[in-house]
């Protein structure tokens, strides 16, 4: 095989987290004084943490965004998520065949919060595969864009970046992936919650997939 390990992002790409965790972002944003609509708040906000877009959302509200805000906005979202989180069609599937084959060498490298991403995949039935491999960008001097967690997550694997495949649904995760030398492949389905093809190959995804059933082949012919 010409990869060595495959490193997976988590919303969008394990479990279908964004149109949640957006729809309690987009109303709080909206209590705090500025209104978008599910759509705008996605193509905003879509790939990156809440406490990177501080000066962002401060800008738009007029008002400081606290600690507390913070605190009530991961509450709210942890309880939408427990409500109506599902994994991504076909995710559970590709994880436990690329598992198998990749002999354990796979990891879960998120720009979440580890909280966050911990529950999500202990929900969807997705943390045997990753336990122990899981990377928080929270975690990290830099979140996505920057490659940290990506650097992180191949080298607690004994992998060499080049040598691992990323897979990524953002523009700010295939920037991630790149930058750390890995070779992405972008999962972009026409549901919300993705960045379209074209910006994931601009951002550097060597390949664009549309269903996850396909992923372990995709891996081994490139």
């Amino acid at each position: 095989m010409k990869f060595e390990a495959v490193l997976f992002d988590c919303d969008g790409v394990l479990v279908d987290s964004e149109p949640i965790t957006n729809g309690v972002l987009r109303d709080m944003l909206e209590e705090a004084g500025w209104k978008l609509s599910a759509a705008e708040c996605m193509r905003l906000f879509i790939g990156k943490a809440v406490k990177d877009e501080i000066a962002v959302i401060e800008a738009n509200t007029g008002r400081p965004l606290t600690e507390q805000w913070l605190h009530e906005f991961r509450g709210r979202r942890n309880e939408a998520l427990v409500e109506g989180l599902l994994p991504i069609r076909g995710a559970v599937e590709a994880v436990a065949q690329i598992h198998t084959l990749y002999e354990g060498r796979i990891a879960c490298a998120s720009g979440a919060d580890r909280f966050k991403v911990e529950l999500q995949l202990e929900k969807c039935g997705l943390m045997p595969s990753f336990q122990g491999r899981i990377f928080s960008g929270h975690e990290m001097p830099r979140s996505k864009p920057a490659p940290d967690v990506y650097l992180a997550a191949a080298a607690a694997l004994g992998i060499a970046p080049h040598r691992c495949a990323v897979v990524e649904d953002t523009v700010a995760g295939v920037t991630s992936g790149v930058a750390a030398g890995a070779t992405v492949f972008g999962y972009s389905p026409p549901e919300a919650g993705h960045d379209a093809p074209e910006a994931l190959r601009q951002a550097g995804a060597m390949a664009i997939f549309t269903d996850m059933a396909v992923l372990s082949s995709l891996l081994a012919a490139r």
